[in-house]
């Protein structure tokens, strides 16, 4: 019987197609980014109202791809938050180096699954190369194994499994082979300012937030290592490298030496922070960072890297591939294939994008991509003290918290930065303070970038204490 292949799909016309769609699709690209640093960094209302125009019933026939590529610019590219330009301050998000986008273009035409060498030689090997630059470029310990994620909650998530593995096994216990039911239980020590998603990555490996114990910290969010439990049965100690709102580090190597030696896990969570290892004129802000046991931190943050990229680092490799490693009879496996160190088996390659960026940088080039960032946020902060603000943290790094008065004036200064387009940043509440929070993250961001941001805010908060 004959096999009738659908005429619906055809592959010669798509073939043919391809060339100058993704011609016009650079084309497009371009034209988006050199539109930036003119126009409002948050979309119009007007932009936001034309995306309803995408929510259509499910097409039934195909559409012409260079249709479909131009009702993507057409509606998307006003509707997008201006994330990758110089004057966006919100959710420590950094803008995309132009080497690792060029990267990221390429590779999604290579179109690699980067789980293990047999499905693609080329992408493991080119993040073998860059996760080690990784290591040394953070100062990790001599051994230490990284690999690449989605982003820190899943490098979190990813560490406390082998760190699960590892303090169970201490008590006699095979996590993998008799699971968590009649388990000793494991305590999770943090700090009081600990990021939110710590929380999410702890009960996902099975500690609840009954079983946490919470380190009061210092007016900077700073664990203070003397008010430490003693440490009894099954304990993951989570410090912290850039404290979300004022950018501030728990005292690593302390903690590490007051807890390690009755046996602790210490799990660091860098989302943003770690980067400042690569500065030799930051790197004293983060002190042990080569005695932790485990690391998670973002890429796509401080390295600007695209979304989405993650990365963890243990410093016991055997511990992390025992506890993640797979195996069946169809998967021509290595055993550093990367599947056997992270959550995912297929993954993007994300490897490429961070080789580029690494790259493209070198070790100067990254030291000063991160120091720019913290002279640019104290940059900030002199301009907001100048004029009578409140600023209320230490600035050391890239996180600027201001308050404008009262909360309901500092939220009103935030709402009327926001409409008025110039720059975005976001609110957050400090210690029981209201604040505006300007997290200086973008390889883009420019001196007059700040300057024409900090005119907006001092506009916005003028205009708000006259109405008051």
């Amino acid at each position: 019987m004959p096999i009738t292949i659908p005429n619906a799909f055809d592959v010669a016309r798509l073939e043919a197609q391809r060339p100058e769609l993704l011609r016009e699709a650079a084309r497009r690209s371009l034209a988006y980014l050199e539109t930036l640093r003119a126009r409002s960094v948050a979309p119009v209302p007007a932009a936001l109202e034309a995306l309803r125009a995408l929510d259509t019933p499910f097409p039934d026939a195909p559409s012409d791809a260079a249709e479909t590529l131009s009702l993507l610019d057409g509606l998307g590219s006003p509707a997008a938050m201006a994330s990758a330009g110089g004057r966006y301050f919100g959710f420590v998000i950094g803008g995309v180096l132009p080497a690792s986008l060029a990267a990221n273009w390429l590779a999604g035409a290579w179109d690699q699954n980067a789980s293990m060498r047999a499905g693609s030689p080329s992408a493991c090997a080119i993040e073998r190369v860059a996760t080690r630059w990784i290591v040394e470029a953070l100062g990790l310990a001599p051994g230490t194994h990284c690999s690449l994620t989605t982003g820190t909650t899943a490098s979190d998530i990813t560490a406390l499994v082998a760190a699960r593995r590892t303090v169970l096994l201490r008590h006699g216990w095979d996590v993998e082979r008799q699971g968590l039911a009649g388990a000793p239980p494991i305590r999770g020590i943090v700090g009081e300012e600990v990021h939110a998603t710590m929380y999410r990555a702890l009960a996902v490996v099975g500690i609840g937030r009954d079983q946490i114990h919470r380190v009061p910290v210092d007016g900077q969010g700073r664990m203070r290592a003397e008010a430490l439990p003693v440490i009894e049965g099954p304990s993951i100690v989570c410090v912290q490298a850039g404290n979300v709102n004022t950018g501030a580090f728990d005292p690593v190597a302390d903690i590490c030496q007051r807890v390690q030696p009755a046996g602790a896990w210490v799990h660091l969570d860098g989302a943003f922070g770690i980067w400042a290892a690569a500065s030799p004129r930051l790197r004293h802000l983060i002190t042990g960072l080569d005695q932790v046991d485990s690391s998670a931190a973002d890429a796509h943050k401080w390295l600007n890297t695209p979304y989405d990229c993650g990365l963890v680092s243990v410093r016991d490799p055997q511990a992390l591939a025992e506890a993640l490693s797979l195996s069946a009879e169809y998967l021509a496996q290595s055993a550093d294939d990367p599947m056997n160190t992270t959550l995912e088996a297929s993954r993007r390659a994300r490897g490429i994008e961070v080789w580029a960026a690494l790259h493209s940088l070198g070790r100067q080039g990254l030291a000063a991509l991160v120091e720019r960032s913290c002279a640019l946020a104290t940059r900030f902060a002199a301009g907001l003290r100048a004029a009578g603000h409140d600023v209320l943290n230490e600035v050391q790094l890239n996180q600027v918290l201001v308050s404008f008065g009262d909360a309901q004036t500092t939220r009103r200064v935030i709402e009327a930065v926001q409409r008025d387009g110039t720059c975005w940043a976001g609110g957050s509440t400090w210690q029981g303070h209201a604040a505006m929070r300007i997290s200086v993250s973008s390889w883009a961001t420019t001196e007059d970038d700040v300057d024409r941001s900090l005119a907006a805010i001092l506009r916005a908060a003028a205009a708000t204490f006259a109405s008051s």
